[in-house]
């Protein structure tokens, strides 16, 4: 069923436009998002680095070429990113959770913050458990460098396998650095979760939403087509990042539609967009990124 009528523009007809950005000499006053294309990003602040679900293979899940990215999305790894404070995870999802990369990643990270549960596949690559936080839905933990952050919920499940279906938790987060809010939503459905989150943690000067491999069939688990510009608005936030797009196929959609229905519907609710490339670099308090670079089949 998922492979049937596939539209010819699910996959971009040319190379992603990405940018070379050196991420250990970065630095900002305020905090600096870098991403790399479907939910992979990195958090430069002054309180610390934060990397969040990093996808540094040329596929994602467990059967190499299966779901291949994107022409043009794999140009930054493991060896590029800067000393990691904090890496979070939001849920056991193959493309969300790599066993390559983070192989790759173990000697730079000091501290992992995952979903209950989560954490057991850490320890089994080779991550030292004292280093890994599980955090339950609105636990908080306050790390030495003075970032917080927050497990909040999230409308979505979690399996790497048949047998392990909700075996283990799934999250957004809320992440405070210094006087700065900035909101993840991992994969979810809406739902009325992401009011309460903005009532309750909110306003966010950053939301990082999840948009794309949506499908009428799942309306449960993604955010469909203009639903991520009513989460962000319910959130409260300043200012709205689509993620979850822009490197792998997981649904019958043309690579581009999640961004061009989402423009019109932030227009409509007055939430302001900031779409960067893969590796452009964007700090919190600057212009938006307005530069239209996906506008090709």
């Amino acid at each position: 069923l998922f492979l049937r009528g596939r539209p010819e523009t699910i996959r971009p007809s040319r190379a992603l436009p990405w940018v070379k950005t050196d991420l250990k000499a970065l630095s900002a006053a305020a905090p600096t998002i870098v991403w790399f294309g479907h939910s992979s990003l990195l958090i430069k602040t002054g309180q610390g680095n934060i990397l969040i679900d990093p996808v540094f293979s040329n596929h994602a899940g467990p059967v190499p070429g299966l779901v291949r990215a994107f022409k043009g999305t794999t140009h930054y790894h493991a060896e590029d990113m800067p000393p990691i404070d904090v890496l979070i995870i939001s849920h056991d999802h193959y493309d969300h959770l790599d066993y390559r990369t983070l192989k790759k990643l173990r000697s730079k990270i000091k501290t992992a913050i995952v979903p209950v549960g989560v954490g057991a596949n850490l320890v089994y690559w080779g991550f030292d458990r004292k280093n890994i936080i599980e955090l339950n839905w609105n636990g908080s933990v306050s790390l030495p460098g003075g970032l917080n952050i927050t497990a909040t919920p999230a409308q979505h499940k979690s399996n790497r396998s048949y047998s392990t279906v909700n075996k283990t938790l799934w999250a957004s987060y809320v992440i405070q650095a210094g006087q700065y809010r900035l909101f993840y939503s991992g994969d979810s459905g809406y739902g009325p979760h992401f009011k309460q989150i903005g009532d309750k943690y909110g306003p966010f000067d950053l939301a990082l939403l999840e948009c794309g491999q949506y499908s009428p069939n799942w309306p449960w688990t993604h955010l469909l087509l203009e639903q991520p510009a009513q989460a962000a608005a319910d959130l409260q936030a300043r200012l709205l990042q689509p993620v979850h797009w822009g490197k792998f196929v997981a649904a019958n959609h043309p690579w581009n539609e999640p961004i061009e229905k989402l423009i019109p519907a932030a227009e409509k609710l007055d939430v302001q967009l900031n779409i960067p490339r893969i590796g452009e670099p964007y700090t919190l308090g600057d212009p938006p990124k307005t530069l239209i670079w996906w506008d090709f089949e």
